[in-house]
């Protein structure tokens, strides 16, 4: 998957990483490297808590659900 992240610098020196797609998906870092990295755990994170909340809200006398990794 393909996700747009912008980087901005915090006025205290920080990196910040957001992902616009993913509503409060942020991240920071001391430099762009490392904010990069950390947005793309924080983008992991957010994906499988979605994932979970869905799974939680569906009845419980539907399908069981398959999983696809990607």
């Amino acid at each position: 998957m393909v996700f747009h992240v912008t980087l901005e610098q915090a006025e205290d020196g920080w990196v910040v990483a957001e992902c616009p797609a993913l509503p409060g998906c942020v991240s920071q870092g001391h430099d762009e490297q490392e904010a990069l990295e950390n947005i793309k755990e924080a983008i992991t994170a957010w994906l499988w808590a979605e994932d979970q909340k869905a799974m939680a809200a569906r009845p419980h006398d539907a399908r069981p659900p398959l999983v696809v990794a990607l």
